[in-house]
């Protein structure tokens, strides 16, 4: 039986491929250690310490997004700027280092996780919410089943 378009169409919805997932991890690697050992001969970008937490490829492995972090949460512009300005060096580097045939173009973000997971804590901390968590029996129901122990 052949599957009908949007069959096809929902199964590529579905999330990264593996070959995606690879290739992201790869260039992570590879790019945390090019800004670990200063390879990038730039001083502002060599004085800020940066986390590469994440790359994700588009299908066609075209365009890289690099997610950072700069340690301390600070000099978030000074990271993506002194990056961007180094974009083509490093993004040859990467290809070489990677053994990539092709170099994906490289686009540089801040990693907002923590800030959303921070945010998301203190949602959860207003009183208001947690006064409607806890008037709902379900929930504490399901809160205290998980923390008794059998």
């Amino acid at each position: 039986m052949t599957p009908s378009m949007a069959q096809i169409r929902s199964h590529k919805k579905s999330g990264p491929s593996q070959r995606q997932l690879k290739v992201g991890e790869v260039i992570r690697r590879t790019l945390s250690e090019i800004l670990a050992r200063d390879e990038i001969h730039d001083p502002e970008l060599n004085r800020i310490s940066i986390t590469v937490s994440e790359v994700t490829t588009s299908p066609d492995l075209q365009i890289a997004t690099v997610y950072i972090m700069p340690l301390g949460g600070k000099l978030y512009e000074e990271a993506i700027a002194a990056l961007a300005r180094n974009k083509g060096q490093i993004r040859s580097i990467v290809g070489r280092k990677a053994g990539l045939k092709f170099a994906p173009d490289l686009r540089f973000r801040i990693d907002e996780t923590f800030d959303r997971i921070d945010s998301t804590r203190a949602l959860f901390e207003r009183e208001e919410v947690r006064r409607d968590l806890g008037a709902d029996p379900e929930v504490e129901d399901a809160a205290n089943t998980g923390s008794q122990s059998d």
